[in-house]
């Protein structure tokens, strides 16, 4: 009865040395074509570029070890988990990355070589798309943070509002600090200039108000967080 049941559950998994050959060869390569695509325009480090890589071929091993069994829904569920579990916080297009390598070793350990080989190259191309051109970024040029150095004895919190008013269409105050022993405080702003033509203007009208002394200004880039 035990043999029945173990025969019924597990049924057939006998295969052939070039069954089991090919897919796993066509899956390092793909894995390795993708790879490269992923590294067009991205910094990574060389281990997660290796997982990439192989990461096709130990998917579609555990897919060809358990296809046509009741072990496959579970065995799929547990390797897809894996991913979550990370021991370093991964990025989105990492996770993307690595969900792509699983799905090539699924399809490669079902026997459809052919779709994998499609699905690598659609996908490696669109990767390299997004990635050279500017999908999804949101930089304004017209956004700036602004640092302006003033004297211990101005008061900061109004002296700059007419310039403000003049040369941009918003601005705040984001932070002040002492510097100097106390003599003299920096200013951090936030502002959007009403047009990328006027920062010399403006930087020069400030100048005027805070003795001449050190103002930087540079272009304000959007609050990264690409985590998943």
């Amino acid at each position: 009865m035990l043999n029945d049941l173990y025969t019924t559950l597990m049924g057939n998994t006998t295969i052939s040395m070039t069954n089991f050959l090919i897919p796993i060869v066509c899956s390092l390569f793909l894995g390795v074509i993708f790879a490269f695509a992923y590294k067009f325009k991205t910094h990574s480090s060389k281990s997660f570029i290796a997982t990439l890589s192989i990461l096709p071929a130990i998917v579609c091993v555990v897919i060809m070890a358990v296809n046509g069994n009741i072990g496959a829904g579970v065995a799929v569920a547990g390797a897809f988990s894996l991913v979550r579990f990370r021991s370093a916080p991964g990025t989105a297009k990492e996770i993307g990355a690595l969900f792509i390598a699983m799905t090539t070793g699924l399809l490669t350990g079902m026997g459809f070589v052919i779709y994998a080989a499609i699905f690598v190259v659609i996908m490696g191309l669109v990767m390299m798309v997004l990635s050279y051109a500017a999908f999804g970024e949101e930089v304004d040029e017209r956004n700036k943070s602004l640092r302006i150095a003033v004297p211990e004895n101005m008061n900061y919190t109004s002296v700059f509002d007419e310039e403000f008013s003049k040369y941009t269409s918003g601005h705040k105050l984001l932070a002040a600090k002492t510097a100097g022993m106390g003599s003299v405080f920096h200013l951090t702003y936030s502002i959007t200039l009403k047009d990328v033509n006027v920062e010399k203007e403006l930087i020069d009208a400030l100048r005027c108000k805070n003795g001449n002394l050190e103002i930087s200004c540079s272009t304000k880039m959007p609050k990264q967080n690409e985590e998943l």
